[in-house]
């Protein structure tokens, strides 16, 4: 029999850039992102809206409602690709070269959408696109941000970025201002050679101590402009200590930059992660409508400025602290291009770049399919109230997906999302350290060793997700895996019920628990089910989890509190059937203590009775109706008494 690892097309072992990150630039990384990204109907829609703004900026730059619509807001929730298309679009953009890890082959980044998109004529634009000279500066606003820059940190890395990538200082705005000032009067090599002469190392790595060097600084900057020792530190003084940074000024230096550079020269500063880093400041806001609007205003739609968010730019403006979305309704015609992404199309980029199968697989795989199919559509199903989820519906569904179901692509989204929104993540679950993609390549890792047949159960997602948890969430399943009283099997539905406790596409009841903890084509759902009803008694026990009705719960660490303190406290039974029978016989079943004979049009009032125990007074009518509940020892669980005491 074939193992699930030799079932791919590519191994899968290799190493997936699964999580995008702007500063990972390495040549294998830069082949892999371009060769594997896959063009969904979502990209592929998007795509052609923001390549149409974009050359339309180029095709009518004196038209300035056009020229300030140079905005790109891109959002989606966590997984959906945000990073990863910002990334494509700056290598496009950009009109890089990439070069084959194993062959050495060098390739520009628009030739690999040539098979990726099958319409010419739209293909041809985007290579119009990339024709034309652009800067493009690519970063992650949280990681480049001073946090004692405060109201202005964004414009501050702005400027950074920008400095950094002219070669000029990026620690340093107002050193960077000299270094820039050198420059334009083309004397910064100079200025650099003269000080290594003088110092004996690089002006680089020197600079960002250069409070320490001011006399080898006057001494250079003396030599090279031809002034006194004196005129020279002067200068470099007001330099330091008078350069005023501002958006205005900001935007100026940009336009300068591209007029030096050509009239056709553009650069586009795609930005990861601004809706995160704005959150609920509404300085920061005002901060990034500002920038927009000049550079818009000033660069005549050669400067583009491409932001990602988890939300739609209307959400965060709606929940600034103390504004209102129409405070801000400039900074909406500015980001007139708004990206969405749904992530809908999440299975498809997976199937692509890790579940491809090879030709003999193919054939194994339909084998099974046709001999098992009926079979894996029963095991597979949900309650009627999470019908929304899909299992394999035909043959290519099931070779597509394999060793994978569906449903996992829905329901993990999901848990991504939750756990992220619900707190019980640290920082970088919420920063998009992980992906769906390395999700389901870890859980295939796990599985790679069986057969095929085997199928990827819900548990074997968790460890994707453990290590940046809560010390707090992990503390208990690590605590319950240590303790004796519990299995294996145990702590894997512990696993699958804090992963489903806030999805709520899916209820928890046994049945729907069952589906999700099938790891086999051929699994015996029955004795399943009752391996994991004799696990819920268990974990229940050990008040790990809780149950309303027929649903379960992991719990929180609040809810384990309380749900002990309730559980420590002694009720006698008489109590609790006292309580039951008001239930029972005063709120559901009101005032019906006698039945209407209407042929008679007489009143047969009856006994009310709970776990034989009258209800609040005698028994002493002919006619009784007693109520057994759960509470009843002896006869709850053993239907034939119950039968036989009615009788």
């Amino acid at each position: 029999m074939m193992e699930i690892k030799d079932i791919f097309v590519r191994d899968i072992y290799r190493p997936i850039n699964g999580v995008v990150k702007a500063d990972q630039k390495n040549e294998a990384v830069v082949w892999q992102e371009l060769d594997e990204y896959v063009v969904t109907k979502e990209i592929l829609r998007h795509f052609y809206e923001l390549i149409k703004a974009y050359l339309l900026t180029i095709d009518t730059p004196n038209n300035p409602a056009i020229t300030d619509s140079m905005g790109v807001w891109v959002s989606g929730f966590f997984g959906s690709g945000k990073s990863h298309l910002i990334k494509i679009l700056s290598y496009i953009l950009g009109n890089i070269e990439a070069r084959n890890p194993e062959t050495g082959d060098l390739k520009h980044a628009v030739a690999f959408f040539e098979s990726k998109i099958t319409d010419p004529m739209f293909y041809a634009d985007i290579k119009r696109a990339a024709s034309y000279e652009t800067d493009v500066v690519l970063f992650n606003i949280d990681s480049k941000a001073d946090p004692s820059d405060g109201k202005a940190a964004i414009l501050s890395v702005f400027w950074r970025v920008f400095n950094e990538m002219q070669g000029f200082s990026k620690d340093s705005l107002e050193l960077a201002e000299m270094e820039r000032y050198l420059s334009r009067q083309g004397k910064f090599e100079k200025f650099c050679k003269t000080f290594k002469e003088i110092h004996g190392s690089d002006w680089q790595e020197e600079r960002d101590s250069y409070l320490l060097h001011q006399d080898e600084v006057v001494e250079t900057l003396s030599k090279v402009f031809g002034k006194s020792r004196e005129t020279a530190k002067a200068w470099f003084e007001q330099k330091i200590n008078k350069t005023t940074i501002t958006i205005e000024t900001f935007a100026t230096q940009v336009k300068e930059y591209l007029d030096n550079k050509g009239a056709n020269h553009r650069i586009v500063f795609l930005v990861d992660e601004m809706g995160q880093f704005i959150g609920e400041d509404t300085n920061l806001m005002l901060n990034l409508q500002t920038i927009t609007e000049d550079l818009g205003r000033l660069c005549g739609g050669r400067a583009w400025l491409i932001v990602t968010s988890q939300e739609a730019i209307d959400f965060v403006l709606e929940n600034l602290k103390g504004s209102k979305a129409n405070d801000f309704s400039k900074i909406q015609g500015r980001f007139k291009t708004k990206i969405s992404l749904s992530g809908s199309n999440t299975d498809e980029v997976i199937q692509a770049r890790l579940l491809e199968k090879t030709a003999q697989a193919r054939l194994k795989l339909e084998e099974l399919f046709s001999q098992k199919g009926d079979i894996l559509k029963n095991q597979l199903s949900f309650t009627a109230e999470s019908a929304t989820l899909t299992s394999y519906t035909d043959t290519n569904s099931f070779v597509k997906n394999y060793p994978f179901v569906p449903y996992h692509f829905q329901i993990l989204q999901k848990v991504f999302e939750s756990i992220r929104k619900t707190g019980f993540a640290g920082h970088h679950l919420s920063q998009g350290e992980r992906s769906m993609l390395d999700a389901f390549q870890n859980a295939a890792q796990e599985f790679s060793s069986k057969e095929i047949g085997a199928l990827v159960p819900m548990y074997a997602f968790y460890p994707c997700i453990e290590s940046f948890l809560d010390t707090s969430v992990k503390r208990s399943i690590d605590q319950a895996a240590e303790n004796a009283v519990f299995d294996d099997f145990d702590i894997r539905l512990l696993k699958t019920l804090f992963l489903i406790r806030h999805v709520n596409i899916l209820r928890p009841s046994i049945e729907n628990i069952v589906t999700l903890c099938i790891n086999e084509v051929d699994a015996d759902r029955i004795a399943l089910k009752r391996r994991i009803e004799e696990s819920l008694v268990r974990l229940e026990q050990g008040h790990l989890i809780g149950s309303s009705g027929d649903l379960y719960y992991f719990l929180t660490n609040e809810e384990r509190e309380v749900s002990q303190e309730i559980k420590s406290i002694e009720i006698s039974s008489s109590e609790e059937n006292r309580l039951i029978s008001e239930i029972i016989f005063d709120e559901i079943l009101k005032d019906k203590d006698k039945h209407r004979y209407s042929e008679y049009k007489k009143d047969y009032p009856f006994n009310r009775i709970c776990d034989g125990i009258p209800h609040k007074t005698k028994t002493t009518h002919d006619l009784s109706v007693e109520i057994i509940t759960p509470m009843n020892d002896d006869l709850a669980k053993d239907k034939a008494s119950c039968i036989m005491y009615s009788t």
